[in-house]
């Protein structure tokens, strides 16, 4: 039987392999976010990259436990903003404000 690796696998492998590269990619994520309110997309990548840091450490960092963290993360999750927050500084970023122009 073939074991096929998930998208999910091969994003993590390439960010444990290159990451530098995560810097890019998390910013990439809330652009997206952004320009289509895809809440479940943007949890799905935050979930890559907590798996990279790891989510353990991530766990404790946020006060949050391994499977509240997990469940925060997941397609079905609706994080509260204080814990969105916690996550993003236990990743080593901050949530900030952008301008953007509204034409009307």
């Amino acid at each position: 039987m073939t074991n096929y690796r998930t998208l999910d696998n091969l994003e993590e492998s390439y960010f444990r392999e290159h990451p530098q590269e995560i810097d890019t990619y998390v910013a990439e994520i809330f652009s997206e976010y952004a320009t289509d309110g895809d809440s479940s997309a943007l949890l799905a990548s935050l979930r890559i990259i907590a798996k990279v840091k790891g989510i353990t450490q991530l766990a404790k960092q946020t006060g949050m436990t391994r499977q509240g963290l997990q469940k925060a993360l997941s397609s079905k999750g609706n994080p509260r903003l204080d814990n969105v927050n916690s996550i993003m500084s236990a990743l080593g970023y901050r949530l900030t404000a952008e301008k953007i122009n509204i034409s009307g």
